[in-house]
């Protein structure tokens, strides 16, 4: 039987990289799930383009080996004619929106393809309710959350009902509750016939880890560090009194106080929108807020990660970013932070690039050279994270603890923070729900409870 996706050692080379991504091969059947994985930039994300016909369409390089989509070969087939046998769920889901409105993008694509009116509403209201995206079909999609997005762009693909759907890291941004109702939905589809390619470091729980087929791309293991010693800061709090953020007409946060010391990692936990980033950017001062945000060190020394790192890189090269601004800075404090990073291999690769999990740890690079850092804010520090660099990021936020910054952490990997974090604050509907030690969370029946709205 013809393979629905079939690849011939497809390999890419991109311009400024020393070496070609690949080759890698693989067949492909209706119904089947096959799970691929392998560490931090060994080249998931590149693969999973080619299978998609995104290279060598929309990617400058030397593409070599073959693609065949149903038969035809991605070269020869245009794009939007791929697109409706093949979907792609990339890990930046804000690349993927295009419409004004939640209920628009899910209906794009649908009239590209040249769906009739009566079959696109049809497919847009199961569509809505089978994502959880009804109560949200009106608003734009620049405004949801990092998870809501995400769930979006799944919504929108599996609209398009493709013959195969390709998940590259599809899960990270979700809470426990919206991954197991996806992953479900998506099971749903495959007992249908659409295959299913999921990029994932780590799957979904109910019943995907064992039906996978299972690939493993290769690389050689991360060489451990030893962590130089960092500058020490002195004791600290920040309190926070009243915090209230409005988006719009939205509430988004209301009635947040806390007090947070520094030498402390602290785990900002919660359901996709309950608030998590709007924290972080209202504690390092980038989201007018409504209360009081008082640094007893005397300023505001805290500096953020986004979660989507393409919003913070913009220089040549990985040495010029880190270098921007802080010319100054001595060449012990760059190459630790290079090497904190696992970037040294890439210090004059331009940052665009690197995978979404090496543009991460880039972004942590740069704020760790931020002259007068006190503290951290990292959101979803671990999206995109093989298990070595998550261990990695742990003993970073742990030494730099240790030095005395205050590192909180957003995220939806509990185990995660359960091993690595002090404390943990739970936020629900905009409002702090929980606030305790981080060894709850090793408490089955506390983790337990913690899943169910994380």
């Amino acid at each position: 039987m013809t393979p629905l996706l079939e690849a011939s050692q497809a390999a890419f080379h991109y311009p400024g990289r020393e070496h070609a991504v690949g080759p890698f091969s693989l067949s492909v059947h209706g119904g089947e799930l096959h799970h691929i994985r392998g560490p931090s930039g060994c080249g998931k994300s590149t693969f999973a383009r080619m299978l998609a016909g995104l290279i060598p369409h929309l990617y400058h390089g030397t593409f070599s080996g073959a693609v065949q989509v149903d038969g035809q070969r991605t070269v020869d087939t245009p794009l939007w004619q791929l697109s409706g046998r093949v979907g792609l769920v990339g890990q930046n889901p804000a690349a993927q929106l295009l419409a004004a409105t939640v209920r628009d993008e899910v209906l794009f694509g649908l009239e590209n393809l040249g769906v009739s009116r009566a079959e696109m509403q049809t497919r847009l209201d199961a569509t809505l309710d089978a994502f959880g995206l009804r109560s949200m079909a009106d608003r734009d999609p620049h405004t949801l959350s990092g998870g809501e997005q995400q769930r979006l762009v799944l919504a929108s693909i599996a609209a398009r009902r493709p013959q195969v759907i390709i998940l590259d890291e599809a899960f990270s941004m979700l809470d426990t509750r919206a991954a197991a109702d996806i992953a479900d939905h998506l099971q749903r589809l495959r007992r249908e016939g659409t295959a299913l390619l999921a990029f994932e470091h780590r799957l979904p729980q109910n019943g995907w880890r064992e039906d996978a087929r299972p690939h493993v791309l290769a690389r050689a293991p991360l060489a451990e560090v030893s962590l130089p010693e960092w500058r020490r800061v002195a004791p600290w709090r920040l309190r926070v009194r009243n915090l209230a953020v409005t988006l719009g007409r939205r509430r988004v946060l209301e009635d947040i106080d806390l007090t947070l010391a520094g030498g402390r990692v602290v785990a900002l936990l919660g359901a996709n929108g309950a608030g998590k980033t709007t924290l972080l950017r209202a504690l390092a001062g980038l989201q007018p807020f409504d209360g009081d945000i008082h640094d007893d060190s005397g300023g505001r020394h805290l500096g953020l990660c986004f979660q989507n790192p393409d919003q913070q890189i913009f220089n040549p090269t990985v040495r010029q970013e880190i270098l921007f601004g802080n010319g100054g800075i001595d060449a012990d404090l760059y190459g630790s932070a290079l090497e904190l990073s696992g970037l040294a291999p890439y210090e004059y690769t331009p940052p665009l690039l690197l995978s979404e999990g090496e543009k991460k740890r880039l972004a942590l690079a740069i704020l760790l050279t931020r002259p007068g850092l006190r503290g951290l804010c990292l959101d979803e520090p671990t999206l995109g994270q093989d298990d070595q660099h998550r261990r990695r990021i742990g003993r970073v936020v742990r030494h730099l603890a240790a030095a005395g910054y205050l590192c909180l952490v957003a995220t939806h990997d509990v185990e995660w923070a359960a091993e690595w974090c002090d404390e943990f604050i739970r936020l629900h509907n905009g409002r702090i729900a929980a606030h305790r030690n981080a060894t709850a969370l090793r408490q089955p029946e506390d983790e337990e409870r913690c899943h169910a709205t994380v």
